[in-house]
This record gives C-alpha cells, sequence and structure tokens, in this order.
C-alpha cells in the first residue's frame, strides 16, 4: 500500500521579502488564500509556493511568493493594513472596526472588547485562518491599536485611527 501523504505537493521555500517593497513577510497558510482570494485570483493560484503577507501599509501587494503577487484588488475583504478607513475590520471574525474601536476607547469598553475576543478564541469561536488576511490571530492588532489610540488621547494628539 502507498502512503498516501509521500506524494503530496510540497510548499516550496520562497523569498520571505516583498518583491515590491523589499518588507519581509509573514507565512500565510494556503487555507487563508483559498478563503479571501477573489475567484479570478484563485484560478491563478500555485498551491505548492510558500505565500507570505506583505503588512507594509504603502504597498498594494497582499500576498506573494517568488515574483508572484496578489494585491489588494484579488482579495475578497479590505486589509486593515493597507486600508486607512475607519469602517475597516480590525477583527474579522467578529466585526470589530476601527471606529467601532475608538467608540469603545471613549466610552471606557475597549478592554471589554479585548476580553471578549479572548473569551471567543478560548471557546474556539475564532477562525482568523481564513477570515482575517494574515492568516494569524488579530487579538494582538487588536490590542496594538487601543494601546495606540489610548496613547495617543493621553497626548492630546487626536485619534491614531
Amino acid at each position: 500500500m502507498t502512503d498516501p501523504l509521500c506524494c503530496a505537493p510540497t510548499r516550496g521555500e520562497t523569498s520571505s521579502v516583498c518583491p515590491v517593497c523589499g518588507t519581509t513577510g509573514k507565512p500565510v497558510k494556503l487555507i487563508t488564500l483559498k478563503a479571501l482570494l477573489t475567484p479570478g485570483a484563485l484560478a491563478t493560484l500555485a498551491p505548492e509556493r510558500a505565500y507570505r503577507f506583505c503588512p507594509d501599509a504603502g504597498c498594494d501587494v497582499v500576498y506573494f511568493a517568488g515574483g508572484h503577487t496578489y494585491a489588494q484588488a484579488d482579495v475578497k475583504v479590505r486589509v486593515y493594513q493597507k486600508d486607512r478607513s475607519t469602517d475597516v475590520p480590525v477583527c474579522y471574525c467578529f466585526g470589530h472596526t476601527r471606529a467601532g474601536l475608538e467608540l469603545a476607547r471613549l466610552d471606557g469598553h475597549a478592554e471589554a472588547i479585548t476580553q471578549s475576543i479572548q473569551g471567543h478564541i478560548k471557546a474556539g469561536r475564532c477562525g482568523c485562518e481564513v477570515n482575517n488576511p494574515q492568516g494569524s490571530c488579530c487579538l494582538g492588532t487588536v490590542k496594538g491599536l487601543v494601546t495606540r489610540l489610548r496613547d495617543a488621547a493621553r497626548a492630546g494628539a487626536g485619534a491614531a485611527l
């Protein structure tokens, strides 16, 4: 009997640097791309490649592997790291946006949101690998934004959305 895994394609190693902006990208699982690429972009997906997420806000590339890239237009959702709109999701599973987190901060409830997300994670409800373009948990991103909003308000610099 043949081992069914022996012939499975391996995900080839590619450069960790975005070919457009030079930023080091974060590895993403293939399931993330399959879930979030538009149908036209999905039709060009090379599953054997090891894709990475480009976090650079000024770069249009969302995913890359080797010389192949997918831009924001190739993704079904707006990408928090690349879209400065106040209504862009920060937490893709539970719908928390920049504006929503700023309102929660103003009302003194921002920490409750992070605690709520932690509770959902503990309960096994989050699906970041298929909802979040970076393919990983958004909690660090949410906490980072809450901290920046709080620090900006303390400094009197206004909202750091």
